[in-house]
């Protein structure tokens, strides 16, 4: 075997393979001798048809299919010996392939670019300090007393916080348009669901009350035709019902599974599962630190191959995503730049912790693999059943020793960065749009 490397452009090789005659045809020849023993062919007996009927019949599609097998076998002979690493499946172009003649083949791809890593010193991160406060437990009931409530009507005026059931007609310009109308629609006053003003119009009518308002639809509104226009909305209310939260109670503390203690057992589980939730935030915020610090140090070539790999898997999980709301036959191809600039950062993150891997020697701590596997059971009832099932399931532990081995890749450029310690509240960390 005869190879030559050629650097066509970027990341971009090229291998050009000869392999000797002999090899090949010896191989054509024992694939259709093997042929000739099976084949049924009219007018001949099974095992008896002539070797020359054989090669007329099957030959060139023999010799495709055997070439491409040895083309394969050879590129990877050759990446071994040239010690070369490729990103992506090559592309094959046979230049001779024919009887009595070498084999000879390009196959073109791309490589895995050269990082280098330098001022990881220089990333800086701002590290929260922050715990659960009793306030914060205390404002978590309230969310939870909300989640459980309950309506009872009243006929005073609406306010913020109580639900409509209305009817609203809609027009633009003197004409109706498409979602102007709807019958027995509840509206919670606050939620923030309709275009600005129409819930403070709202706000203060009774039942059976009948009015029109005039709000402005937002010029950033979704449907063009809307953008900006003036409006009027018949409004018809037929019911106003106001929230009534339960009781903090051990009746309350059953609704959440706890059957002994009563509240001061479910004050414990709420502010367990809040802290392991602030832990996972607290960790999540530092890594999208060092990363955004990593990316920005760094320029790194990316093979175009592994870009549109993982434009794939992004369109195929949001793929998955829309099936649960969608009919299949209804999905759209996702086009592929909803996904590019998203594929191009994973790929980039995976190279550049991937020489951090390389660099530092680091190797899967299973004591972390553990307690990662222990983290995500204990929020299921069963923590047990959870870390037993992982242990039985090889791909999910492969998973999980991924994630343990891009997290102390993460935690080592913690070490090596500049790192504030900031305090910081519950609120802050949980829902930075919220402050």
């Amino acid at each position: 075997m005869q190879v030559s490397v050629e650097t066509t452009q970027g990341l971009e090789r090229r291998l050009t393979i000869s392999v000797p005659a002999e090899k090949v045809d010896v191989e054509v020849k024992n694939r259709l001798r093997q042929m000739s023993k099976t084949q049924r062919i009219n007018g001949f007996r099974p095992g008896k048809v002539p070797a020359s009927v054989i090669q007329k019949r099957f030959g060139k599609s023999v010799r495709q299919e055997v070439a491409g097998e040895i083309m394969q076998r050879n590129f990877v002979d050759a990446i071994v010996a040239e010690k070369i690493n490729p990103a992506g499946r090559p592309s094959f172009v046979a230049k001779s392939n024919e009887d009595g003649k070498a084999l000879e083949f390009e196959a073109t791809f791309e490589v895995y670019p050269e990082v280098e890593l330098k001022d990881l010193d220089k990333i800086t991160i701002e590290r929260p300090q922050v715990e659960v406060t009793d306030a914060d437990l205390d404002e978590m009931f309230v969310t939870l007393q909300k989640q459980h409530q309950t309506w009872k009507e009243h006929k005073g005026e609406s306010k913020e916080g109580d639900k409509l059931t209305l009817d609203f007609s809609g027009r633009v310009d003197g004409e109706d348009f498409d979602g102007g109308k709807a019958e027995s629609f509840e509206l919670e006053l606050g939620a923030g669901r309709m275009i600005p003003g129409f819930e403070k119009e709202v706000t203060g009518m009774k039942t059976g009350d009948e009015k029109t308002i005039k709000v402005t639809f937002p010029e950033d509104y979704h449907a063009e035709k809307l953008k900006g226009k003036d409006a009027e909305f018949d409004i018809v209310v037929h019911k106003i019902e106001t929230p009534e939260l339960p009781e903090i109670d051990e009746v309350f503390a059953k609704l959440f599974g706890i059957e002994e203690g009563g509240v001061e057992a479910l004050r414990v589980e709420v502010r367990k599962n809040m802290t392991r939730e602030l832990t996972q935030a607290v960790k999540a915020k530092v890594k999208t630190q060092v990363l955004d610090g990593l990316l920005a140090g760094h320029d790194v070539d990316l093979p175009a191959a592994l870009v549109t790999q993982e434009v794939d898997v992004l369109r195929q999980q949001a793929m998955q995503r829309f099936q649960g709301k969608m009919d299949p036959k209804n999905l759209p191809q996702l086009p592929t730049e909803m996904f590019t600039e998203q594929a191009e950062r994973r790929v980039k993150i995976g190279l550049l912790l991937g020489e951090v891997i390389k660099v530092n020697e680091l190797k899967v701590d299973e004591t972390k693999v553990n307690e990662l596997i222990t983290s995500a059971a204990s929020a299921y009832e069963d923590p047990k059943e959870v870390v037993e099932y992982y242990a039985k399931n090889k791909e999910l532990m492969q998973q999980m020793q991924n994630v343990a081995l891009e997290e102390q890749a993460v935690e080592l450029l913690v070490e090596k960065a500049d790192v504030a310690d900031k305090k910081s509240s519950f609120k802050e960390i949980m829902n930075p749009e919220a402050k």
